[in-house]
């Protein structure tokens, strides 16, 4: 198992170099960040090529990524360059959007992935059942419906059930706009109380778009194991419903499922930046649209190496899991 983790570690070296180089190519081949500078009156071509040189503009895109590569693998990610902005370090202003999007991806991956699993595995024991068409209606109403829409309409939710416990006399509890402030403080419940009615509405939203993938994975997958040639031997022998389900069944089902996990997480980004933007939260969804539009390339490089580092792990943490899901993987 060490030497097959060994081999998708450096698989993914050369993976990560090649997916920085292009990316570099694109953002430095995408225009010019000093485009507007041309058109500030006293600018002569003189403080043109000056600021040119001073930002590398003038080396060859090649000697660019290079210089970039080796000063982003020191620790030196560079400074914004946004023309008419404050300069900004490029590490905390990425790592600060990583954490806040961060703490929203990872709660609404656990509790997709938990919730999808279980709702596939039960819709696929009881096949035919209410519960199974409640889930696959219940899956494909998800599908339907985009993230900004299923945003919107959790945060109206929530700007009702604070609405009703205003009505009480209690305190609003659901944050609908940008984290709380002041942070978290007070007593272990105060604090646990805060937390949860922080991030529960923007967690839920990102969420059940996820959810319904899993859960729908996970049926298939699982009626696909259950009707096998191995499963029906297993209930031949006498072994219980119970047994066949989650000592065979089961771990053979997940094999789709971790592929999916893997793959989802550049849609559970991009559905981030939408959610960000619907609850009024400042993370890397805020961070890329901003960079964009001011067209910005060391931010926007900073955000596209950790992003593309993450899918990369995402893809590995997979290989790991179907090494041990399925010790055939990890011997081929």
């Amino acid at each position: 198992m060490i030497r097959y983790i060994i081999r998708r570690l450096l698989i993914s070296i050369p993976i990560l170099l090649i997916g920085s180089f292009a990316c570099y190519v694109l953002v430095a081949t995408a225009g010019n960040p000093l485009a507007e500078m041309r058109f500030r009156p006293g600018v002569t071509e003189a403080d043109l090529k000056a600021a040119e040189a001073a930002l590398g503009l003038d080396q060859p895109v090649v000697i660019r990524y290079w210089n970039w590569l080796t000063d982003f693998l020191s620790g030196d990610w560079g400074q914004s360059i946004a023309l008419g902005q404050a300069k900004t370090a490029v590490f905390p202003a990425v790592t600060d959007a990583l954490w806040t999007t961060g703490r929203l991806v990872i709660g609404a991956e656990l509790l997709a992935l938990t919730l999808g699993v279980s709702v596939g595995v039960l819709a696929a024991v009881r096949q035919y059942s209410i519960f199974d068409y409640l889930a696959t209606s219940t899956a494909f109403l998800m599908f339907s419906m985009p993230i900004f829409c299923v945003a919107v309409i959790v945060k109206n939710y929530g700007i009702q059930f604070n609405n009703v416990l205003e009505s009480m006399g209690l305190d609003r509890w659901l944050t609908t706009a940008g984290p709380r402030p002041g942070g978290f403080s007070g007593s272990f419940g105060e604090v646990i109380f805060k937390y949860t009615g922080t991030f529960l509405l923007p967690t839920v939203a990102l969420m059940l778009i996820s959810f319904a993938a899993y859960s729908r994975f996970e049926r298939a997958s699982m009626l696909e194991i259950l009707h096998s040639d191995f499963v029906r031997t297993a209930r031949a022998k006498g072994i219980s419903q119970g047994r066949v389900i989650f000592r065979h069944a089961f771990r053979n089902a997940l094999i789709p499922v971790a592929t999916l996990f893997s793959l989802n997480f550049g849609a559970v980004l991009s559905g981030a930046i939408i959610t960000e933007t619907v609850f009024g939260w400042s993370g890397m969804g805020t961070l890329l649209v901003n960079s964009v539009r001011q067209f910005d390339p060391p931010m926007l490089m900073g955000w596209l190496a950790v992003t593309a580092t993450l899918i990369v792990l995402f893809n590995l943490f997979a290989d790991i899991v179907y090494g041990f899901l399925d010790p055939r993987i990890r011997l081929g």
